[in-house]
C-alpha cells in the first residue's frame, strides 16, 4: 500500500500548522488509519508534545486513546544545532520508518526556510498551507501592488512549493496536491476578508493550488491541547471540559476540513452530543 505523505507548511510562524496537523492526525486515527507523525519544528516540537500529553492523560484517566507512530528524530534542540546534512539524514531515516508502518504520514514543518523543510516538501504527496485572515500571511504566497492591491507575483513560499512540484515531476512521481486553508478566521465577516479571498482565488489559478476551509479561532482548539485531546476525542467517557454547542460546530469544521483534504469522509467518529 502506498503511504500518503502530508506536509503542513508555511514559512510564516503562527499560521496554525501544528494545530491542523494534530487534528488531522487524530481524525485519521479515529478512522482506523495507521498514522505516523514527524515534527520538524525541532525547537518547539508542539506536535510531539501533544501526543506525549495524550499518552499521559490517557494513562492517568484509564482512557484507551489511539496513538500514532512517532519515528525517532533524536533530541530536537541538539538536532536543530547540527549541520544541515545531519538533519537531512535523520529526517530521511524517520520518513523511511514512517512509510514502512503507516498509511498516512503527517509532517509538521517550522516557520522559515530550512533545508529539512524543503526536503519534507519534496517528499510530500499533499501540502497543506494554513493562512490566517491577513495580508501579512498572504505575503508569504503572493505580493500585491500597494496601490491597487492587485496580485503582482508569487512570493517566496509559493516558489518553494513550485520547486518541490518541479522536482517531483522530473522524478516521474505523482503531482503534489497543494491546498491553502483559510485558518483561524474570526466568526464575524469583514471587508478585509473579502478582499483577501479575492486575491487568494486569483493566485490559486495562477500558481495552481486549491482553496479550502480551515479551523476557526475557537477556544476549544487550544483548551484541549494540555490533555492531548481534540474535538474528535470527546465522548460521554472522555470529557475533560464541559461540552457546548461550540464543540458541535467545531466537530463539523473538522469534518469539513477532512473532506476538503480529500481524506475519508468518515474520518471523525460518532460523537455524543
Amino acid at each position: 500500500m502506498t503511504t500518503h505523505v502530508m506536509v503542513f507548511g508555511n514559512e510564516k510562524g503562527g499560521a496554525g500548522k501544528s494545530t491542523l496537523a494534530i487534528h488531522v492526525a487524530c481524525a485519521l486515527l479515529h478512522a482506523d488509519r495507521r498514522v505516523a507523525v514527524i515534527d520538524l519544528d525541532l525547537r518547539q516540537r508542539s506536535l510531539v508534545r501533544f501526543f506525549q500529553n495524550r499518552e499521559a492523560w490517557g494513562q492517568a484517566n484509564g482512557a484507551a486513546l489511539t496513538q500514532p507512530v512517532i519515528p525517532d528524530m533524536g533530541d530536537g534542540p541538539t538536532l536543530a544545532r547540527a549541520e544541515p546534512q545531519v538533519q537531512l539524514d535523520q529526517f530521511q531515516r524517520a520518513l523511511d520508518q514512517a512509510r514502512a508502518v503507516a498509511d498516512v504520514v503527517c509532517i509538521d514543518t517550522p516557520g522559515g526556510d530550512t533545508a529539512i523543510s524543503r526536503a519534507a516538501h519534496a517528499a510530500a504527496d499533499q501540502i497543506v498551507t494554513p493562512m490566517n485572515d491577513s495580508f501579512v500571511d498572504f505575503d508569504m504566497l503572493g505580493q500585491v501592488d500597494p496601490v491597487s492591491l492587485e496580485v503582482v507575483r508569487p512570493s517566496m513560499y509559493a516558489e518553494t512549493v513550485w520547486e518541490a512540484r518541479k522536482r517531483r515531476a522530473l522524478d516521474g512521481g505523482t503531482p503534489i496536491d497543494w491546498i491553502v486553508l483559510s485558518n483561524r478566521l474570526a466568526v464575524a465577516a469583514a471587508r478585509n476578508r473579502q478582499r483577501l479571498d479575492e486575491r487568494v482565488a486569483l493566485l490559486a489559478r495562477r500558481v495552481g493550488f486549491r482553496v479550502g476551509p480551515g479551523l476557526r479561532d475557537r477556544v476549544i482548539y487550544r483548551e484541549l491541547f494540555p490533555f492531548g485531546l481534540t474535538v474528535a476525542d470527546l465522548s460521554d467517557e472522555i470529557r475533560p471540559v464541559a461540552v457546548s454547542l461550540a464543540h458541535v460546530a467545531a466537530r463539523q469544521e473538522l469534518r469539513n476540513l477532512m473532506q476538503a483534504l480529500k481524506l475519508d469522509a468518515d474520518s471523525t467518529p460518532r460523537q455524543a452530543a
